[in-house]
């Protein structure tokens, strides 16, 4: 599958959950959002059969992210479902930590290649203060048991905040000395629920990551990585490798190879984009497969050539507050 602009589709992010047990300053106001009943979220055969039909399309990788997925019981069953799936390559899974290590033996077996851990901070009174909740150590154990238990990819995503944790940049990267992982630096984006990045304060650039990181490893190589993975290094003595994503400055967007499914069961072609394609009334409906697939080709169509061209599309149908629609990244999935 292309776009018009050339680019091909083989990656779908699907969130299987809008919930989630932490309430981090950048995602959800406190008091959480008003999440929708379970009636209106995707049933796990029809997250699997959306995937069937994409497998069939050409996607080779498969996502599972929130809210947070392993609140989601089936969590196990939709992943070994789709490990099964003719045409599907690699299952990965974004995760807080906190319950992982009540799944990891399972997740193993059902065939998980990958899972990406978030965690912001290696400072248990910030980790609290960003998350609203406790768990630093608990994430952490997380962490080794994952590398522990020899899952093919792991990875830590770090969404970095200048005046709060960039000051904590080499403690994540000297991660990557010892333990086969990839240490992630994402850009502070704007999907925070309306709280922290109205101030504008807290963005550090991808750029300003990079020249950090090649100030602390004169001489760091580039090193192959993801096509979001922008910016990779690996040290001459590091067993894994340390990234940074450049998701606000979007200059990764001629290689995006993804589409994304809420857990609601609607289509977002780009995470800047408000415009969805409605899939759950159509497969409750009766559909066809070939019918799922049509929405699909109509939403690659529609993609516009980066993030900036979704956002300013997306801005001209706005003409009051709430058309804004979703507006924290837990309702989008992340």
């Amino acid at each position: 599958m292309q776009d018009r602009f050339g680019r091909t589709f083989d990656y779908v992010r699907i969130a299987v959950t809008e919930k989630c047990n932490l309430r981090c300053t950048y995602c959800m106001p406190e008091e959480g959002v008003d999440f929708q009943g379970k009636e209106k979220i995707l049933h796990s055969e029809e997250t699997l059969r959306i995937i069937g039909v994409l497998a069939r399309m050409g996607v080779k990788k498969v996502r599972f992210t929130g809210g947070e997925p392993l609140v989601r019981k089936d969590i196990v069953d939709l992943i070994e479902g789709s490990v099964a799936t003719p045409g599907i390559k690699a299952v990965h899974l974004t995760t807080n930590g906190l319950l992982f290590d009540r799944y990891a033996q399972r997740l193993r077996d059902a065939g998980l290649t990958g899972v990406n851990i978030s965690l912001d901070t290696l400072d248990a009174d910030k980790f609290v203060r960003i998350t609203r909740r406790e768990g630093l150590e608990k994430v952490k154990d997380s962490i080794k048991l994952a590398l522990d238990m020899g899952f093919p990819r792991v990875k830590v995503n770090v969404v970095l905040m200048r005046g709060f944790n960039e000051d904590e940049l080499k403690d994540f990267t000297e991660m990557a000395r010892d333990h086969r992982l990839t240490v992630r630096f994402i850009e502070f984006m704007p999907f925070d629920g309306h709280q922290i990045w109205e101030t504008g304060g807290h963005f550090a650039s991808a750029e300003s990551l990079v020249k950090q990181i090649e100030t602390l490893y004169p001489g760091i190589q580039p090193a192959p990585g993801t096509r979001t993975e922008h910016h990779i290094f690996q040290g001459n003595d590091h067993q894994g490798k340390i990234a940074v994503i450049p998701a606000f400055t979007r200059s990764m967007c001629g290689n995006c190879s993804r589409i994304r499914v809420t857990a609601d069961g609607n289509i977002r072609n780009c995470l800047y984009s408000d415009k969805e394609y409605s899939l759950r009334e159509l497969i409750r409906s009766g559909c066809k497969d070939d019918e799922i697939a049509d929405v699909f080709r109509k939403a690659f169509a529609e993609k516009e050539k980066d993030g900036f061209e979704s956002k300013k599309a997306s801005s001209a149908q706005r003409v009051a507050v709430e058309d804004i629609g979703r507006v924290s990244m837990t309702q989008i999935g992340g």
